[in-house]
């Protein structure tokens, strides 16, 4: 009988790591899921996730060394999603994101390394990449700096990076571009258009919607991190998980518009842009290089993905952990 797999996700209470840990599960993984401590001993999204006897959710925080290699015990592969990603906050406080993405990302590294070298899926961003030189993007393209995020997550990639050339660490780097579903903070554009919409707002102040981004179903993403898991030939690589397409902030709250069919009006708000030079204006990822070397395939289009997104949001007892009238930074 094939031994059953352990997996550490940190991170597991967020967005997309409570998605991972239930794809993990269904998939007949034994997961161990991090959630970030706090005193009242909240779980996150790993709250309202389905219980199961190969779930163990623990509580802590990945800027502590030693606790970082305690939980790594006896471990075959950790996904490393735990970061600070909100952009807005970051412009207000840089250093935390520092001691989160960067010296966090070196504690799980480490203790990869000190438990007998684990097979590590580290998680970076398409906000690294900055406003598109060419498109799509590939994983050739500069890194640019344009956010304190940006630059942390940049340094934590370089981080990661460093353990497979210096000590053979068995990494790899999987790059989502902006992903979107059920259970997304606020924060992000999809999940404030759709909230306010469905509490009956009849104005949503935004920001600048010229912006283009490659938007990826939360699912498909999901199968992008297994994916790349599971191959070997993925190790000591950076690799986009995109749709290799890209649609503007205005057309996406257009097509949102008219699945809800609202008459809603949006209007731009100063305080909601970012500086001029730090706005990513263009995202587009290419993703041939995790389809040759995976055979991953995208199984949901945008409007798919926005209808399952709309129809969790609608729901009254999720629609009621989203605070509609405040702006999320």
């Amino acid at each position: 009988m094939t031994k059953t797999k352990k997996v550490l996700i940190t991170g597991a209470d967020g967005f997309i790591g409570s998605h991972l840990t239930e794809l993990l599960l269904d998939k007949g993984y034994q997961v161990k899921a991090l959630a970030q401590y706090n005193s009242f001993n909240n779980w996150g999204w790993l709250e309202v996730i389905e219980k199961s006897k190969n779930l163990e959710v623990i509580s802590g925080d990945i800027r502590d060394p030693h606790f970082c290699k305690e939980i790594s015990k006896d471990i075959d592969i950790i996904f490393h999603l735990a970061a600070l990603i909100a952009i807005p906050f970051s412009y207000i406080a840089p250093s935390s994101y520092v001691d989160t993405n960067v010296t966090g990302t070196l504690n799980i590294c480490q203790a990869a390394k000190e438990n007998g070298n684990i097979r590590l899926i580290h998680t970076s961003t398409s906000e690294v990449y900055g406003t598109a030189q060419y498109v799509p993007i590939d994983e050739k393209h500069p890194k640019q700096p344009q956010s304190p995020y940006s630059a942390s997550k940049i340094g934590a990639d370089a981080m990661a990076l460093s353990f497979f050339n210096a000590f053979d660490l068995p990494i790899t780097i999987a790059r989502p571009f902006n992903t979107y579903g059920p259970r997304q903070s606020a924060r992000a554009i999809i999940p404030t258009i759709i909230s306010q919409i469905a509490a009956g707002e009849k104005k949503i102040k935004l920001g600048d919607l010229s912006p283009t981004r490659d938007f990826n179903f939360v699912k498909d993403t999901c199968n992008g991190f297994l994916a790349l898991a599971e191959n070997i030939n993925t190790i000591g690589q950076e690799i986009n998980i995109a749709s290799n397409c890209e649609i503007s902030m205005k057309d996406t709250l257009e097509l949102i518009k008219k699945i809800m069919q609202s008459d809603v009006e949006f209007i731009s708000d100063e305080q909601r842009l970012r500086p001029q030079k730090s706005e990513v204006f263009r995202l587009w990822g290419d993703n041939t290089l995790i389809k040759d070397l995976t055979n991953l395939q995208q199984t949901y289009s945008l409007e798919e993905g926005l209808r399952e997104t709309i129809n969790w949001f609608t729901k009254t007892e999720n629609l009621k952990r989203y605070k509609t009238k405040i702006y999320n930074v």
